[in-house]
């Protein structure tokens, strides 16, 4: 039987044992700022400007019924602007912050002649930085070891209301064959929204959470193309591309264009109220008894 409640399990440490990858380890691109400076600036590269994904619209339609024309944002990460650009268009004002310089350059290019935009050159975690309207954050918290921090920030800096938007799964439903009919080992999520929504919830935070259900196409020249992009969560050194290519068979459609592979994962909207006192649940002790806790 399970015993323990919610409060008592530390979901902050299994954020971050979900930052190592499926050997233990934590991936160099995590430790290291160069690194990720050169992955956004290779990405930005390659973009169109002013690009962005299909499948941020409905996310930011999401969050657009949090925000007023009247309202401040303060947006962790923003990345090369998937809720950026339409912020900008549909907020007073809006205010960037990205541990990237690549990421501001690019963003600050293509808002060169708008004033209600800026931009500050730093990690969340060490950004000084009024307090805004809303605090805004969308699959940026990847590299934040200390998630507790994080959400204790976002809620100190929002007057009015603190929003998470985190993509999530299922993973592409051909690994689940590769998984179950040929035993191969994947590259399952180890990290996911619901760790941050329990974590809110140990700190006295009662959020809301929405969940959008959405689309991706991902497309492919080749048959070759096709399955070394869909065999990259494989964690077996070795392993049978014709397997790869089994288990795509029934997720696939082909035409004259090439091979198209549709995927249906989520988007959790996670929002709350700013709260004035926030529990210090890493201060929590187990007494022995179930659901039992007491603060020291």
């Amino acid at each position: 039987m399970y015993m323990k409640g919610p409060l008592v399990i530390d979901f902050e440490a299994l954020w971050q044992e979900g930052m190592h990858d499926w050997h233990g380890k934590m991936p160099e691109r995590m430790k290291d700022d160069a690194l990720e400076e050169a992955f956004w600036r290779q990405s930005i590269a390659k973009k169109i400007i002013r690009q962005t994904d299909e499948h941020a619209k409905p996310i930011f339609e999401a969050i657009q019924h949090f925000i007023s024309h009247e309202d401040e944002v303060l947006e962790i990460g923003p990345g090369w602007g998937n809720n950026t650009f339409p912020l900008q268009a549909f907020a007073k004002k809006v205010t960037c912050v990205d541990s990237s310089e690549a990421v501001l350059d690019y963003l600050n290019m293509c808002f060169q002649d708008e004033q209600n935009i800026e931009f500050v050159h730093a990690k969340w975690e060490l950004a000084d930085i009024q307090a805004h309207d809303i605090v805004l954050g969308v699959n940026c918290f990847y590299r934040m070891y200390y998630m507790v921090d994080t959400l204790k920030k976002m809620n100190a800096l929002a007057k009015k209301r603190a929003i998470i938007a985190m993509t999530t799964g299922p993973i592409q439903p051909h690994y689940e064959v590769l998984h179950r009919q040929f035993g191969y080992d994947i590259k399952y999520p180890r990290r996911d929204y619901i760790q941050i929504v329990n974590m809110l919830y140990q700190l006295g935070i009662f959020a809301d959470c929405q969940m959008l259900k959405l689309e991706r196409t991902y497309h492919y020249a080749t048959k070759e193309q096709l399955i070394s992009a869909q065999s990259k969560k494989i964690l077996n050194e070795q392993f049978n591309p014709q397997h790869v290519e089994e288990s795509l068979k029934s997720f696939i459609k082909v035409d004259t264009k090439g091979f198209h592979y549709t995927h249906t994962f989520y988007a959790a909207i996670i929002s709350w109220k700013p709260v004035k006192e926030v529990r210090a649940n890493d201060n929590l002790e187990f007494t022995g008894d179930a659901e039992a806790f007491t603060y020291l």
